[in-house]
């Protein structure tokens, strides 16, 4: 379990450090030489920061731990079976320790600039209302983030699904967490991850942190949704054959290998 666990971390934190990190330092950077011109990344640059982190590091550590690095994936993959009972808390501890080592690590860097403010700067925290980047209220936030967490989940579930192609799936989910960031980060900075948003609240002031009950909420409640439903909407048709024949015969040996016994 311990080596689980430091994959989680370590996987928590580069995707924060990434993701985070580029919003932070090159969404906006203006020219040295005219102050009008913008030569950051912008918001689309930061979806591709999460986006390629997450693929990173999934194939990096992803076949130790699995490569959660959320505590919603967490929670959706152990509703959908696929993670044992004892390894959610232990999970969920790991990735917000990773998330939150990654937002210190990045405080000290963003310190060392003259004028810096992470207070006023927002420090990539996510928010409805004032702190939401374009003004959207806590009920459209509320609603993006489930709504957006669970196709997250749907697609990490199908990707990683036995049916899937095999190999692939780190390019799916690092796909779907890019488009995830350009359609939200407008509306609530984007967050479907409580790790991710609980790692750079800490610095970003009162008003963050109070605000930082919805990004854990709604994304836990996003992915229980995918968690509960997968098996129902997509069941493997193969399971319903080895059920029927586990009921009218006694099974052969190839069947007895299929079920994995």
């Amino acid at each position: 379990m311990s080596s689980r666990l430091a994959a989680e971390l370590l996987g928590t934190f580069v995707l924060v450090f990434g993701g985070c990190g580029t919003a932070i330092f090159a969404a906006s950077v203006l020219s040295p030489d005219n102050e009008n011109v913008n030569m950051g990344v912008g918001f689309v640059g930061v979806a591709l920061a999460f986006g390629l982190t997450v693929l990173t590091m999934a194939y990096a550590v992803g076949h130790i731990s699995g490569g959660h690095f959320n505590p919603a994936v967490t929670l959706g993959a152990f509703l959908a079976r696929r993670v044992e009972a004892k390894a959610v808390l232990p999970y969920m501890v790991a990735q917000i320790a990773g998330a939150s080592l990654a937002g210190l690590v990045l405080f000290v860097i963003a310190s060392g600039k003259e004028g810096f403010d992470a207070v006023g700067s927002g420090f990539a925290s996510n928010g409805y209302g004032a702190l939401s980047p374009d003004g959207y209220s806590l009920a459209a936030v509320l609603v993006t983030e489930v709504v957006l967490t669970a196709i997250f989940l749907f697609v990490i579930l199908g990707a990683t699904d036995a049916r899937a192609p095999q190999g692939f799936a780190p390019i799916a989910i690092g796909l779907a967490l890019t488009l995830i960031h350009l359609v939200s980060i407008p509306v609530s900075n984007t967050s479907v991850n409580p790790a991710r948003s609980l790692g750079v609240a800490w610095f970003a002031g009162p008003e963050a942190l109070a605000q930082v009950w919805a990004f854990l909420v709604a994304p836990l409640v996003g992915a229980a949704i995918a968690g509960l439903t997968y098996k129902a909407l997509f069941p493997d048709v193969s399971d319903h054959v080895l059920e029927e024949i586990g009921e009218n015969a006694a099974p052969s040996p190839a069947d007895t290998v299929r079920r994995g016994a």
